[in-house]
């Protein structure tokens, strides 16, 4: 990491390292939060689909739409990536405009890169599970599958948590250089 830091003047001869890694990390991850939340927000697949309420009358067109709002799963998906990528924003501009190198925020930041990490993990798991549902149905629990129906917007769910997953591992190497760095300043 040290090709990646740089140096900035701040008051007298006190010099900072700007670590121009840990930005890019941090741009990364708010890009990455950015386009999972707008990729998932934006599903919507409206399909007309058959229902036979009677075996002797014909069946009944209906139009059945899916749409994120739908699943608590994908509400909190949407939620904690638009959680992420503004903490990501804020972060971001603290860690440019902090020229003392203050170390309270260090750790705060620090910490609240672990929370995004945990949160956008558990956010992806919950999103996952119940797109794999969609995806392979439960025959135990008579769950159809969806996806053979809703392709497009299955399609935006799986793009969705793969960018957020990405995301949530930018976070989680974030929090990993930091840690190594203060293994580092401990030996």
């Amino acid at each position: 990491m040290d090709g990646l830091e740089g140096k900035s003047e701040v008051a007298g001869n006190y010099k900072r390292k700007l670590n121009y890694g840990d930005l890019s990390l941090r741009v990364l991850a708010l890009a990455l939060t950015l386009v999972a939340a707008i990729v998932l927000g934006v599903g919507k697949q409206t399909k007309v689909v058959p229902l036979k309420i009677i075996q002797t009358l014909p069946p009944v067109n209906v139009a059945v739409s899916a749409k994120w709002q739908y699943s608590s799963a994908f509400v909190f998906n949407v939620v904690s990536n638009a959680i992420a990528c503004s903490y990501a924003a804020i972060s971001l501009l603290l860690l440019l405009a902090d020229k003392n190198g203050n170390k309270g925020l260090a750790m705060l930041i620090l910490l609240l890169d672990l929370a995004m990490v945990a949160l956008l993990f558990s956010a992806n798991g919950a999103a996952g599970a119940v797109g794999l549902v969609g995806y392979q149905g439960n025959s135990h629990v008579q769950w159809r599958k969806v996806c053979d129906v809703f392709g497009e917007f299955c399609s935006h769910v799986a793009v969705a948590v793969v960018l957020s997953l990405l995301g949530s591992l930018a976070f989680f190497l974030l929090v990993a250089l930091a840690a190594m760095r203060i293994l580092k300043k401990a030996n």
